[in-house]
C-alpha cells in the first residue's frame, strides 16, 4: 500500500512546483534507500554474504549492470532480487528520472516569469520598472553599476512585472535577476530580501506622470516601517511631492532623467553628487556657464581662485585653442585657453565682464605681490 501511494502520488503532481516535485523525489529516493537496505540485509541473512557483498549486489542488480561476480542461489535469495528489479530498477528509478526532469523544467519555468527565491543578501534592488524603454534603461544602468570598483560583483535584483516572459539575455548576462512583484506588496518585498539589501532603489512608474510619486511614496513608507530607508534612493516626479517624501526620511530624492542612469550609480556610491548633478540639469540653483577668457599658461589652481574670490563661480572646465574640452584638470597644471566653463549661481549670472574684472584683479594682484 505504500509502494502503491508513493507511486500515484508521483504522476498526480503539478509540474509547475518545483517544490511538490522535490518533496516526491525526496520521498521515493528515501523509500529506494529502504528497499536497497532490506535487499542488503536480505542477502546476508538468506545467502550468508557480508554486508557489503550485500550492498554490491543490491546496487549492481539496481542500475542492471549484473556483474555476475555475486548472485542469489536460494530461491528466497532469489525472490528477494526479482522484487529489487522489477519495483525498484525499472519502477521506482524510472519514476525518480521522469520527476527529476520535471522538477528541473519547472525549476527553470520559476527563474524565467521571476518566482524563483534567489535568496540574496547585500545585494542591489531596483524596484519598480520604466514605462518606456525599460530594457535599454536597466542595461545603461547595470553597465554603469558594474564600471564601479565598489560594485563589480554586487548581485542585482530586479522588482517589478515588467519581464512576466523572462529576463533579458543580456541583462542575465549582467548578473542581473528578476522576482516577479510589486513593492507594494509586503510578501514581494520579503521574497526579494529587501531587509538584506545594500541599496534600495525605487524607480518611478512613468516619468512624466505625477501620480508616479503615490506609487513611491507608498513603496517608502513600507520601507520605513521596515527600517529600510536610510539605504532607499527614490525617484519623485513633481518636486512639491518631495516634501513628503522626504519625511519619511529616505535616503536620496532624485528627478527620473531616464537618460542618464548614471545618476543613480552616483547617488549610491557618492551620496549627494546627485544633488549637484541634477541641479546643474534643472537650473535650479546653479548652472554652468560659458565666458570668453584667454589664458596664457596660468595655473589652474590661481585661474579657480580668481573666479571664486571675485564672486563669479567656480570653475570646471577649460577649452583649449583647438576648441577641446579639458574637464577638472589639476591644480598645477598650467592652462592654455580660450573659454572656461564655470558653475554660477542661476538667480545671479554673471556677465563676460564679471569675470574679466574678477581675473584682472587677481592676477594684478599677484604681479604687484
Amino acid at each position: 500500500m505504500i509502494l502503491k501511494r508513493l507511486l500515484l502520488n508521483s504522476r498526480n503532481i503539478n509540474p509547475s512546483s518545483d517544490v511538490k516535485i522535490r518533496k516526491k523525489i525526496v520521498k521515493l529516493v528515501l523509500f529506494l534507500g529502504g528497499l536497497v537496505l532490506a535487499h542488503s540485509v536480505a542477502m546476508v541473512q538468506l545467502e550468508n554474504m557480508t554486508l557489503w557483498q550485500g550492498v554490491w549486489l543490491t546496487l549492481t542488480t539496481l542500475t542492471t549492470v549484473g556483474y555476475g561476480d555475486l548472485s542469489a542461489h536460494t530461491p528466497a535469495g532469489q525472490l528477494a532480487t526479482i522484487l529489487l528489479m522489477y519495483v525498484s530498477a525499472i519502477t521506482l528509478v524510472t519514476f525518480i528520472i521522469s520527476d527529476y526532469i520535471d522538477y528541473r523544467i519547472a525549476r527553470n519555468e520559476r527563474i524565467r516569469t521571476g518566482h524563483w527565491d534567489w535568496n540574496m543578501e547585500n545585494h542591489i534592488l531596483i524596484i519598480n520598472s520604466p514605462k518606456h524603454n525599460a530594457f535599454s534603461f536597466f542595461n545603461r544602468l547595470v553597465v554603469q553599476i558594474r564600471e564601479d570598483k565598489d560594485y563589480t560583483g554586487s548581485q542585482i535584483l530586479l522588482l517589478n512585472n515588467e519581464f512576466n516572459s523572462g529576463l533579458p539575455t543580456n541583462l542575465k548576462d549582467l548578473g542581473v535577476r528578476h522576482i516577479c512583484g510589486s513593492g507594494n506588496n509586503d510578501p514581494d518585498l520579503e521574497r526579494a530580501y529587501v531587509a538584506k539589501a545594500r541599496h534600495i532603489l525605487v524607480l518611478a512608474r512613468d516619468e512624466y506622470d505625477a501620480d508616479s510619486d503615490s506609487v513611491t511614496f507608498d513603496i517608502s513608507d513600507r520601507l520605513k516601517r521596515l527600517s529600510l530607508v536610510h539605504k532607499t534612493l527614490v525617484e519623485c516626479v513633481e518636486d512639491v511631492n518631495r516634501p513628503r517624501i522626504q519625511a519619511l526620511g529616505v535616503k536620496s530624492i532624485l528627478r527620473p532623467i531616464r537618460s542618464y542612469p548614471e545618476i543613480l550609480v552616483r547617488a549610491m556610491d557618492a551620496p549627494g553628487s546627485e544633488v549637484v548633478i541634477e541641479d546643474m540639469f534643472t537650473r535650479r540653483d546653479d548652472h554652468p556657464e560659458r565666458y570668453s577668457i584667454w589664458l596664457e599658461g596660468e595655473r589652474w589652481a590661481d585661474v579657480v581662485f580668481a573666479m571664486v574670490q571675485g564672486g563669479v563661480g567656480t570653475p570646471l572646465a577649460y577649452i583649449d585653442k583647438e576648441g577641446k574640452v579639458f574637464v577638472h584638470p589639476t591644480g598645477d597644471e598650467h592652462v592654455t585657453a580660450q573659454s572656461l566653463i564655470i558653475l554660477v549661481k542661476s538667480d545671479q549670472v554673471p556677465n563676460q565682464h564679471d569675470v574679466d574684472r574678477a581675473f584682472k584683479q587677481h592676477f594684478n594682484k599677484a604681479l604687484i605681490d
